[in-house]
């Protein structure tokens, strides 16, 4: 077990081992909630860059002082531990090991970072036992919505915090791409170079392995990749499913029919298979962060949650795993702005009655609409906003690159939009 130990934990040995990853945004709320005792729980999709974040914090950590050698890191999902992921001892077995073999100074804090932890069994009866008699904060990541929902997980009630970890913003996309947005000044000197690496956004999302390849079959590759990674490594073991084609087919149609109106019984008749079915298996893609389903808004609680979802996926990129080849700019436009809003993690709706609003998010109805150069394109889409108007909220019209005020709407280019992000959340 040593040379699994050493090779996830190259810091004791060189304290710049993970200067060269990129910084992400979440960053300094990562390191703000290191300070409680509380258990911090990073959860995100596969492969959005959770295992980079700890490695961020744990240079972080080296930075401001803390012994390298009372950081410990270890990644679960190895081949090695495998064959012990049904007996939770095992895991104090790996703590002792860490324990002889770093010798961290007990007296002080020990930071345990544990990666893909749900890959364990009860993992939850460790973490308590540690937690109440030592000086550790544990810092676990998951790639499953519900990992602590679990009849185990109730051990840690009130003892967890949650941060949830997306793939690249569009700002971490324009950081990577070292594109100065510093300043107005240099997001006006750039916007031609911004407007070009929105287009690339769009169509590819934020996935550090897809954005750092340049080879297209490369790039669709490697998102097919990860889409069956989390179904057929995650959901259909996690759940038992004996047909994975459906689920995998599931997947397909679903990202084909992204940003409409779910409708469990037409997908039901495609895949000849029962709506129910469906309808449980469209909640697995949302447990393990494929997809968000957005609801209705409504005054009565009770029937926003009834109403019928809107699907949208949390990376655009995986809009090019469509069954149809036909792209819709329209489509990834509004997916995108989706994914934009949901990096908050407020709450998230859409308006279907005498006119439509594809969002209202903070007290701002939210259109979006690819190209307004066709006047009646643009009426249609002023005229649901302007229906709302008197409501509190603020009205936005989100275009790919007009900029313009009519009446009480401001029609802004999404780069703008994201960019100015303070003047309207």
């Amino acid at each position: 077990m040593e040379s699994i130990l050493l090779e996830d934990n190259p810091h004791w040995v060189n304290s710049e081992a993970y200067t060269d990853f990129s910084k992400r945004e979440i960053l300094d709320k990562a390191l703000a909630f290191l300070k409680p005792k509380e258990v911090l729980a990073l959860i995100g999709a596969r492969r959005v860059g959770k295992s980079t974040l700890a490695k961020l914090m744990i240079n972080e950590l080296i930075k401001s002082g803390v012994m390298a050698q009372n950081i410990f890191f270890i990644n679960l999902e190895k081949p090695f531990f495998i064959p012990y992921k049904n007996d939770a001892a095992y895991l104090e077995k790996i703590y002792i090991e860490f324990l002889k073999l770093a010798q961290p100074q007990e007296d002080k804090k020990i930071y345990f970072f544990i990666d893909e932890i749900q890959i364990f069994q009860n993992w939850e009866v460790f973490i308590k036992s540690r937690y109440e008699n030592s000086n550790i904060k544990f810092v676990i990541t998951g790639s499953n919505s519900s990992l602590l929902t679990s009849n185990y997980a109730t051990l840690l009630t009130g003892r967890v915090l949650k941060l949830r970890v997306h793939s690249f913003s569009f700002i971490e996309f324009l950081i990577y791409k070292n594109i100065d947005i510093s300043s107005n000044i240099q997001v006006v000197k750039n916007s031609i170079t911004i407007q070009k690496a929105q287009d690339e956004y769009m169509k590819w999302g934020g996935y550090f392995s897809v954005i750092s390849n340049d080879n297209i079959e490369i790039k669709k590759e490697i998102l097919k990749n990860i889409a069956e990674d989390i179904i057929l490594k995650d959901i259909v073991p996690c759940y038992n499913i004996k047909n994975s084609k459906i689920i995998r087919d599931l997947f397909y149609y679903v990202v084909s029919n992204a940003t409409s109106i779910l409708n469990y019984s037409s997908l039901a008749k495609k895949l000849s298979c029962d709506a129910k079915m469906i309808k449980e298996y469209t909640g697995y893609f949302e447990d393990n962060f494929l997809i968000t389903l957005i609801s209705k808004k409504h005054n009565k609680l009770s029937e926003t949650i009834k109403s019928s979802k809107k699907i949208y996926l949390n990376d655009n990129g995986f809009l090019n795993l469509g069954i149809s080849p036909q792209r819709n700019l329209g489509t990834a436009l509004e997916n995108m702005v989706f994914t934009f809003l949901n990096e908050n993690g407020e709450d998230i709706y859409y308006i279907r009655d005498n006119k439509e609003i594809d969002f209202i998010y903070k007290n701002n109805l939210i259109q979006v609409s690819y190209n307004i150069d066709n006047e009646d394109t643009k009426k249609r889409e002023l005229s649901a906003l302007k229906f709302y108007e008197n409501t509190k909220c603020k009205s936005l019209l989100i275009t790919k690159d007009t900029d313009q005020k009519v009446d009480n709407v401001e029609i802004i280019s999404f780069y703008k939009f994201s960019l100015q992000k303070n003047l309207y959340f």
